[in-house]
């Protein structure tokens, strides 16, 4: 009865009378037909419409994830790893920050090795501070082929580029969350960033060359001068020249003594009175 094989027998309502298969099949495929008919008249109807708009985004460039957000370090992590292992050409790095631990250090040979492995150059830029750091000096001589390193008194935050077509930067101050851009602007951008940071940094393996100050101020305490003349606490001031706040309050120290200061209030006015912070840097 539910595939209308039977149908009641009109002389008397007690017999059911067999329907051939054939024309059972043909009474329920009917109905179906006529859907799947109307289905295609529907399909022809939306393509012929979504026509003139199909040719203007085939004229567009492909879409991509133009911004993505990684929380927690292994997310992070395991996108660099992708990013790592699929660059070919060349390897953009902003370091900041002071001196690096063994375990860190370790790590970054194990994957700057496979990367320069690969005949993919890397260039870094780091702090002056890692200057006085024998492991950063060991590191460099290990990836000597194919690895350029500079530094810089100041630095942008940390910040990887993947042959200019994917950037990675930092999203919060704990690094906790990262942001993966691959919009070809930004990537421009930001690349840009570092060749102007690295066209004024200095190669790890020359000497740092200061302009003149006066007698007994280095370079690094001209450095601190200015940014305790803007207004910047031992701690900001610290995190900006990549050293401990304990070093930078020694230089702050050593620059009072030779300006001759007794408080903080008379050290701000001497630096200004010195004329340390006149000269271009």
């Amino acid at each position: 009865m539910d595939f209308a094989l039977l149908h009641p027998d009109p002389d008397d309502a007690d017999w059911l009378r067999p329907v051939p298969p054939s024309a059972a099949l043909a009474q329920r495929l009917h109905p179906i037909e006529r859907e799947i008919t109307e289905r295609r008249r529907l399909s022809l109807e939306l393509a012929e419409s979504f026509e003139p708009f199909m040719d203007i985004s085939a004229q567009d460039p492909p879409t991509t994830h133009a911004i993505t957000v990684l929380e927690g370090s292994t997310r992070i992590n395991a996108a660099i790893d992708v990013a790592t292992a699929e660059c070919h050409t060349e390897v953009l790095t902003v370091q900041p920050g002071g001196l690096r631990s063994e375990n860190i250090l370790s790590k970054g040979l194990e994957r700057g090795q496979a990367v320069v492995d690969r005949g993919v150059s890397i260039r870094t830029l780091y702090q002056h501070t890692v200057r006085h750091h024998q492991g950063t000096f060991a590191y460099a001589e290990r990836l000597a082929e194919g690895v350029q390193i500079r530094t810089l008194e100041e630095l942008v935050e940390r910040m990887l580029i993947f042959d200019r077509t994917v950037a990675f930067i930092p999203a919060q101050d704990d690094r906790t969350v990262a942001l993966e851009l691959r919009h070809p602007g930004l990537v421009s951008y930001l690349t840009s960033v570092f060749e102007q940071l690295w066209q004024r940094a200095t190669p790890l393996l020359e000497e740092i060359r200061y302009d003149p100050t006066p007698e007994g101020v280095s370079g690094v305490q001209r450095s601190i001068a200015q940014l305790l003349v803007d207004g910047y606490v031992d701690e900001a001031i610290a995190r900006r020249l990549g050293m401990h706040v304990r070093t930078c309050r020694s230089h702050i120290a050593k620059l009072s003594a030779t300006l001759g200061s007794s408080s903080r209030a008379q050290l701000g006015y001497l630096i200004a009175r010195s004329g340390i912070l006149d000269q271009d840097s």
